[in-house]
C-alpha cells in the first residue's frame, strides 16, 4: 500500500476547500452561482417596465455565501449591468455596517465596502439599507424575482461613483 506524499495530500485537501474560479456558463435551472464578477464593467441605469431585471432596478434573489457557494441568503440586490448571459449586482442588507468606528474598522479590514442607500419599497418594512460595493454578483436572469423597486436616478448614479471608484468600474 502506497501512501501518498504530503503534497500530494495537500493539494487535494486546497482543491476541496479552495474557492471555485468565476466561469462564463449558459444559465442552467438550478445551476451552481457561476462566481463573483472579477473585473471592469460598465455600470447601465436602464429600468424597463418587463419581467427581466434591469440595471437601476432593486430585485429579490438568492446570494450565496462568499464563504460557501452552496449556502446563501434571500436578499434584495441591486442590478448595476451586464455580464450576457448574466446581470450584474450588488447585495442590499438592513443591517448597519457603519453604525459604529469598530464596525466600520472590522469591514474596513476584510476589504469589505458600504454604501448608505437609505428606504425603500425593496424592504416591506421600509428599513434603511446599505449596499455593498465591493463584491459584484454575477446571477442567472431566470433565478430573479421582479418584486422590489426602481432606484431613483440620483442615489443609482451616488452608487455608480462608488462602485466607479472603488472597483475601476466606467
Amino acid at each position: 500500500m502506497r501512501t501518498a506524499s504530503l503534497g500530494h495530500r495537500l493539494h487535494r485537501l486546497l482543491r476541496r476547500v479552495a474557492p471555485r474560479r468565476a466561469t462564463r456558463r449558459e444559465p442552467r435551472p438550478h445551476a451552481q452561482y457561476p462566481g463573483d464578477f472579477i473585473g471592469r464593467s460598465t455600470v447601465l441605469y436602464d429600468p424597463i417596465e418587463d419581467d427581466r431585471p434591469d440595471p437601476g432596478e432593486i430585485v429579490w434573489t438568492r446570494v450565496v455565501f462568499e464563504e460557501d457557494y452552496r449556502l446563501g441568503k434571500d436578499r434584495p440586490v441591486l442590478v448595476v449591468g451586464r455580464d450576457d448571459p448574466w446581470v450584474l449586482a450588488l447585495m442590499l442588507t438592513s443591517k448597519d455596517h457603519n453604525h459604529d468606528a469598530r464596525d466600520a474598522a472590522a469591514e474596513a479590514r476584510h476589504g469589505r465596502v458600504w454604501f448608505d442607500l437609505g428606504t425603500g419599497d425593496w424592504d416591506p418594512r421600509h428599513r434603511p439599507s446599505e449596499v455593498r460595493i465591493d463584491r459584484v454578483l454575477r446571477l442567472d436572469p431566470a433565478q430573479v424575482r421582479r418584486e422590489g423597486a426602481t432606484l431613483d436616478r440620483a442615489r443609482f448614479d451616488q452608487v455608480a461613483a462608488r462602485l466607479r471608484s472603488v472597483n475601476g468600474w466606467r
